[in-house]
C-alpha cells in the first residue's frame, strides 16, 4: 500500500466519534453505538479502497451493519484492496456512563494478513519498544514484570501497569500489587491501553490481562506502527466458544500469537477520541463547530501523528 489510507480514514473515525459523542452520559449503550457505526459506514462510502471487514461489529447474520465480511470502500477499478478492523466505538460503556477513554478505530493492511478473530475473550500482554523481546504470555506475571524493569532500569515501586478493572483479574491484579508495582485500573479500551505502553510520557508500562479478542488485533495492528509488543491468547467460556473458533479458521486454540500474527504486513492505523483519556482528547462541541483530536500510524514508515480538526457547523456532524 502506497498511499498513506490512515490519512483518508481518519475522516471515518472522526465521524463516528461526532455521532457517538452525542450519547455521551446518556446512559445509552445501544444508541450511541448504533450512532457510531451508521456514521462509519457511510463516511466509508467515499474513501477510495477496495475494503473487506474482517474485524467488524460481529457476523453477517447479527450484525445489521459492518459485519465481518461486508464490502466497503468505493470498489472503483484500480482501487487498493484491503482488509479492515475496525470498532466504530470502542467503550460503549464508558460513553454511556460518560467515563473517560472511549475512541473510534480502524486498523488497515494487506489482504489475510489479520487475524480472523472470533469474538471470544483474548488474554494480552503489552509493552513499548524498549521492552520488546522480553515478554512471554506463558510466562507468570511477575517474571514478565522483573523482565521489564530490568530493561527499563527502574525498580518494581516505578512500574505502572494497566489492566481492565474486571472481577476475573482480582488474583491478577493482587499478584502485580504484591510485586510493588502501581496499577492503572481502567474500566473498558484496552486498544487505547495497550497503545499508552508505546508512547513516551504515558506513564504506562505495561498492559496485562483479558479483553475482547477483536481488540486485541487492533491493538496488534497499532503496537506494528509504533514499534511495540503484543502477544495474545484467545480465551474460550464453553465449547461453543470453541467450535466458533474452529470454524474460523483457528486450529491451535492454545496458542500464543504474536504481534505480526496478529496484524502482518503493511498495517496503517487511526484512532480519534471520543471521551478524554491519556491517549487522546475527547469530542469538544462548541456553538458553531466541534474539535477532534486523532491519531494517524503507519507501520512501513513509522510516522506518528496527531491531528486536530475543527468541523464547522452546516458541513454534517450535526446529523
Amino acid at each position: 500500500m502506497e498511499r498513506n489510507l490512515a490519512l483518508e480514514v481518519v475522516r471515518v473515525t472522526e465521524a463516528a466519534a461526532l455521532a457517538a459523542a452525542r450519547w455521551l452520559g446518556r446512559g445509552d449503550e445501544t444508541s450511541a453505538d448504533a450512532a457510531a457505526v451508521e456514521a462509519m459506514r457511510r463516511e466509508f462510502k467515499v474513501v477510495d479502497v477496495r475494503g473487506t471487514v474482517v474485524i467488524g461489529e460481529g457476523e453477517r447474520d447479527e450484525a445489521p451493519m459492518l459485519y465481518a465480511g461486508e464490502q466497503v470502500g468505493t470498489w472503483r477499478d484500480g482501487a487498493p484492496q484491503v482488509d479492515i478492523a475496525l470498532d466504530p466505538l470502542e467503550g460503549t460503556t464508558i460513553t454511556a456512563r460518560g467515563d473517560m477513554n472511549a475512541v473510534s478505530v480502524i486498523a488497515i493492511g494487506d489482504p489475510g494478513r489479520f487475524l480472523h478473530a472470533p469474538d471470544v475473550y483474548m488474554d494480552k500482554i503489552a509493552v513499548g519498544p524498549d521492552a520488546v523481546g522480553l515478554v512471554d504470555l506463558r510466562r507468570p506475571a511477575d517474571a514478565n514484570l522483573r523482565r521489564i524493569a530490568g530493561r527499563l532500569g527502574k525498580d518494581m515501586a516505578e512500574m505502572t501497569v494497566m489492566i481492565l478493572d474486571r472481577p476475573r483479574h482480582e488474583d491478577l491484579i493482587g499478584k502485580v500489587r504484591s510485586l510493588g508495582c502501581r496499577i492503572r485500573l481502567i474500566r473498558d479500551g484496552d486498544v487505547a491501553g495497550a497503545i499508552a505502553t508505546a508512547l513516551p510520557g504515558s506513564g504506562v508500562d505495561c498492559l496485562m490481562g483479558i479483553g475482547g479478542a477483536p481488540e486485541g488485533v487492533l491493538a496488534a495492528a497499532a503496537m506494528r506502527c509504533l514499534g511495540g509488543e503484543l502477544q495474545g491468547r484467545l480465551v474460550f467460556r464453553n465449547d461453543a466458544e470453541r467450535e466458533r473458533a474452529r470454524s474460523m479458521g483457528v486450529q491451535d486454540l492454545d496458542r500464543v500469537y504474536g504481534t505480526e500474527e496478529l496484524a502482518g504486513g503493511s498495517v496503517m492505523f487511526a484512532a480519534t477520541g471520543v471521551t478524554d483519556g491519556p491517549l487522546l482528547h475527547g469530542v469538544r462541541r462548541h456553538a458553531r463547530a466541534a474539535e477532534t483530536h486523532s491519531l494517524v500510524m503507519r507501520s512501513s514508515s513509522g510516522t506518528v501523528r496527531f491531528i486536530q480538526t475543527t468541523h464547522r457547523a452546516g458541513t454534517g456532524w450535526e446529523m
